[in-house]
């Protein structure tokens, strides 16, 4: 089997997440496939011969032409082989290769668009791969080409239209025109069946790129997509509808912490508070121990990420926690890459200072066993002199940033803009505090040294409240770190939630209504999850996190690998009728997690008076629950297999 995909965002994730059970199935007969890049190359893979000598005349035959391939191991788990095309190398032929496609299929690609030019040189090396190694096979062993994204889609055209023997899945993770429209601000789910696709597409531009992903689509033997809702959304752009929806996994035994993660959240929660230290210095008049941390990570992408509904959500929860006279504060990270062309110097200054008053240890007098210390000789004139400039220095008379970095375009910023807008400046009244990181995290930054996962584990709640999310890798990153988090029922997580858990809140998973309700209804009822999630006791956020962690199998490879076996059965039964016999089945069925016997962690089943409560009170609760009970029931729902029916050998 050859998967073929482009190295961009979420869809290289799925590939390298999904290379383990898909190598246990296949062994030495899967092959990857994808563009070669030198810098990559050299720390990633491990350059070998081929084995088979099928493969190893067809890479000959394209390097005998000029245009170069290379193999070796993908060092990842698992280990498969990969074969990088130089689209580079071969750029010579990229006139010829674009009359070919003319002449086949009618696209014509403009010669100022370089990624589908190097999407059309890839794709010609891939259909010339293919023609010369099923050439040498012949009709044994049969050839399956899984292709990826439209980057992937000119060699499974080519390869139809030159009527190459092999059976062909194309998998769609996001449709090129509608992440384009709803980046525009439109009404897209309530109008799909009313665009004029066309039309559409030449306006943004990108009309031959949608023209390759349609007849990529339609050429495919089985056409499959990652959720429910872009089922619904390729259905109206592509004018297919899927065959297969094939979810999203994770290798949770990356993620998996076992017993400990409740450890590994108190631990990098630590973290976090030794930052805000610093970042607030001067300011630092709310309770550490009573600080929930929020955030937000993802592409800048600031409508279809949900960051307009979030921030004004938040400023809405800032004005409920005052109204009631809450002790709580939320600090809100939004981690999403922008332009910027140096650290914010406050920013600096804060850790600055933070660290000189953590360093301050005045030289104590030595005592020996027994003795007690003299309380007016512990600490000399000296010590106090420098403890006091040390406390001096926290002195501040501006307000803490809003953003770590100076930003290159700060005043039409949107997530800038909105701050300035809903007025959450970070002061002393705000129990709201806003956070703008536009880098990706990194153990080596001077200001937040942590990784995403280590960031991820400390916080209390992810908020993704996405228009447009196909997936959602970052809410179920969330979920296998036992992390709640908050998403929308037009993401392909929070779709598949919904199907799956028969009470996602009281698991965690909290899902904002945005496509049947209005931005203001969806932006209230973000604003009561939040609110409620303020509510709760440290103890019920405790058994919150434990139910959390336990959805992690359902996002295991190990279980959402049966529904890309199943579209590849399909594919096979389709292209090789006479070898391949499928019995007509619907689409692989799941199981549904049933809600939990005890009491949901919702404050609303046993609220106190007003919403604030000590931690003293944690213990004097009485909510029936029980982790060991819980989690068997949950566990043996799990173990119930997804229903896919027969499979042929």
């Amino acid at each position: 089997m050859f998967p073929l995909f482009p190295p961009v965002g979420g869809i290289y994730t799925v590939i390298q997440t999904k290379a383990k059970i898909t190598v246990d199935e296949w062994g030495e007969n899967l092959f990857m496939m994808g563009p070669y890049y030198e810098h990559n190359i050299n720390t990633q893979v491990e350059k070998c011969e081929p084995s088979n000598p099928a493969i190893k005349k067809a890479m000959g035959a394209l390097t005998e032409n000029g245009c170069p391939v290379y193999f070796g191991r993908w060092l990842i788990e698992g280990s498969p082989y990969v074969i990088l095309f130089d689209t580079k190398a071969a750029a010579w032929n990229v006139d010829r290769w674009k009359g070919d496609l003319w002449d086949t299929c009618g696209i014509g690609l403009p010669f100022h668009d370089i990624e589908a030019n190097d999407s059309l040189i890839f794709g010609s090396m891939v259909a010339w791969f293919f023609k010369e190694l099923t050439d040498q096979l012949g009709d044994s062993p049969n050839v399956l080409a899984h292709f990826h994204e439209w980057q992937a889609g000119a060699g499974l055209i080519l390869c139809r239209s030159r009527k190459i023997p092999i059976a062909s899945i194309f998998t769609t993770h996001a449709t090129l025109l509608g992440r384009y429209l709803c980046a525009g601000n439109v009404d897209f789910y309530n109008n799909l069946d009313k665009f004029n696709i066309d039309q559409e597409a030449g306006e943004r531009q990108i009309y031959h790129r949608y023209c390759l992903e349609r007849a990529a689509a339609h050429c495919a033997h089985v056409f499959t997509t990652v959720s429910q809702i872009t089922a619904v959304e390729a259905t109206h752009m592509l004018h297919r509808k899927p065959d297969v929806v094939t979810p999203n996994g994770l290798n949770i035994r990356k993620f998996s912490a076992m017993h400990e993660f409740q450890n590994l959240h108190s631990t990098n929660k630590g973290r976090i508070q030794e930052f805000i230290r610093g970042h607030f210095y001067g300011h630092l008049d709310f309770n550490l121990q009573k600080t929930l941390f929020f955030f937000i990570a993802g592409r800048y992408e600031f409508s279809n990420k949900g960051a307009d509904i979030f921030l004004e959500s938040l400023s809405r929860l800032n004005y409920l926690l005052r109204v009631h006279k809450s002790d709580v504060t939320v600090v809100v990270f939004f981690i999403m890459p922008a332009k910027t062309n140096n650290y914010n110097i406050e920013t600096l200054k804060g850790q600055a200072v933070r660290k000189q008053l953590w360093y301050v240890s005045p030289t104590r007098p030595q005592y020996t066993l027994g003795d007690l210390p003299d309380m007016n000789t512990i600490l000399d004139r000296d010590d106090f002199t420098i403890m006091k400039r040390a406390i001096y220095a926290t002195q501040r008379h501006s307000l803490p940033p809003v953003t770590t970095h100076n930003m290159l375009d700060d005043a039409s910023d949107p997530i800038l803009a909105n701050i300035r807008r809903i007025g959450l400046f970070n002061a002393r009244v705000d129990r709201v505090k806003v956070l703008f990181h536009p880098e990706f995290l990194s153990s080596a930054s001077p200001l937040l040294p942590m990784d995403y996962e280590e960031f991820v584990r400390g916080c209390h709640l992810g908020v993704f409240p996405s228009y447009y999310e196909p997936w959602g890798y970052t809410p179920g990153e969330c979920t296998v770190m036992g992390i709640p988090s908050v998403t929308t029922n037009l993401s392909g997580f929070g779709c598949f939630m919904e199907e799956h858990v028969s009470d996602p809140t009281a698991y965690g998973i909290y899902i904002v209504d945005r496509r049947f309700r209005s931005a203001e209804e969806s932006c209230n009822q973000l604003t009561q999850f939040m609110f409620g999630f303020c509510q709760q006791s440290r103890r019920q956020r405790i058994i919150q996190r434990n139910r959390t962690e336990r959805l992690s199998d359902l996002l295991d490879w190990r279980y959402l690998g049966r529904f890309y076996m199943h579209a590849r059965s399909l594919a096979l039964s389709r292209a090789f009728p006479e070898k391949f016999w499928m019995e007509p089945l619907a689409p692989p069925q799941g199981f549904r997690y049933p809600r939990p016997g005890s009491v949901p962690p919702s404050p609303s089943a046993s609220v106190h008076s007003t919403p604030h409560h000590s931690d003293e009170e944690d213990g004097d609760e009485e909510e029936l629950y029980d982790e060991d009970e819980e989690a068997k029931r949950d566990r043996q729902n799990i173990k119930a297999p997804f229903s896919l029916g027969p499979t042929p050998e």
